[in-house]
């Protein structure tokens, strides 16, 4: 199979897309002739024209706004916000129309618009730059929420996306774009939203990750190895819709569950994946569910002090440690 880096699976999967089905259209800040501001659209505008890869203004209202108009009138528009802590500009386009429209037409209207946005720390953006802001679009019913973690699963998951009929959130790890992995060849390689993938197999303890805290959680499973304990390490990949099942049936094998994600404690999408599998699966835990998550800070600009604030490895082992406890 092919290796490509996470950014070129962003530029493949839109690319198929519009090859795919001439209603997509893709628009966003400095996406055409620049490439993006992290580079994940070359090409784009040079193969399909300025009627269909466009650069907007610097208007986060304005760029939801038409995809949504667009959307509601039958075409298929991927609309890329720069950063996504500055989604919070226009969660009324998002949060009352896009993921309303569909409920308030009586099925009538649909909303196949794909949110494409940049998200994360670890690369010295700060604090108005870095934030993962899955957890605001997870409140809101009629939105779909997707964190891919690896290459094949942007390519995946985004074609998925932008075939679907109702509106996605698909957010992107600023700090996995050089990160390579092997992708299935071929225009028809697709993963379908709501499937977890279970990174690692394990006995001991379940892990649930996200993005760049799989890697970390990956490697906290290759030092508790060496101890004796065996880690399943599970990405959900999609967070609406949630795949509990593989979830629930992971701790029922384990007894054990730990959640780790970049984002604040106090509302993350680990609070919820804890309450489900505790309404699901209580007898089968044999110890607390535990949450590894954000420092209850802002996130600095400071490297050294980002690095503090982030999850690590020790902070995975530690929290596996007292699940592990009599």
């Amino acid at each position: 199979m092919p290796v490509i880096t996470y950014r070129e699976a962003v530029v493949r999967a839109l690319d198929e897309e519009m090859a795919h089905d001439e209603n997509v259209i893709f628009f966003g800040e400095d996406v055409g002739k620049a490439g993006g501001v992290f580079k994940v659209t070359p090409g784009l505008y040079e193969k399909f024209g300025g009627d269909r890869v466009r650069d907007t203004p610097i208007s986060e209202n304005a760029i939801i706004g038409a995809g949504v108009g667009a959307a509601v009138t039958g075409l298929r528009p991927v609309v890329e916000l720069m950063f996504a802590d500055f989604a919070a500009v226009t969660l009324d386009q998002i949060i009352n129309q896009a993921a309303k429209f569909r409920y308030m037409s009586g099925g009538q209207l649909k909303v196949p618009l794909t949110i494409r946005a940049a998200q994360g720390a670890g690369q010295g953006f700060g604090s108005q730059h870095s934030q993962c802001v899955e957890a605001w679009f997870m409140h809101a019913p009629g939105l779909k929420v997707v964190v891919p973690s690896t290459p094949a699963d942007v390519v995946g998951l985004l074609k998925s996306s932008i075939r679907d009929d109702n509106p996605v959130v698909f957010l992107e790890h600023k700090s996995l774009y050089t990160e390579k992995g092997e992708v299935p060849d071929g225009p028809d390689f697709i993963i379908p939203l709501g499937v977890a993938n279970v990174v690692r197999k394990g006995t001991d303890v379940t892990i649930v990750a996200t993005q760049q805290m799989v890697k970390v959680s990956l490697k906290a499973a290759e030092e508790l190895e060496k101890q004796g304990i065996s880690c399943e390490v599970i990405d959900p990949r999609t967070l609406v819709p949630l795949d509990l099942e593989t979830i629930v049936n992971s701790v029922k094998k384990t007894g054990r569950l730990i959640t780790v994600e970049e984002a604040l404690h106090a509302g993350g999408w680990g609070a919820e994946v804890a309450t489900q599998v505790t309404e699901h699966a209580i007898w089968y835990l044999e110890g607390p569910v535990i949450r590894v998550t954000l420092g209850a800070s802002i996130i600095p600009f400071s490297g050294p002090l980002e690095a503090f604030l982030l999850p690590d490895k020790d902070d995975v082992i530690k929290a596996v440690h007292r699940a592990m406890e009599p």
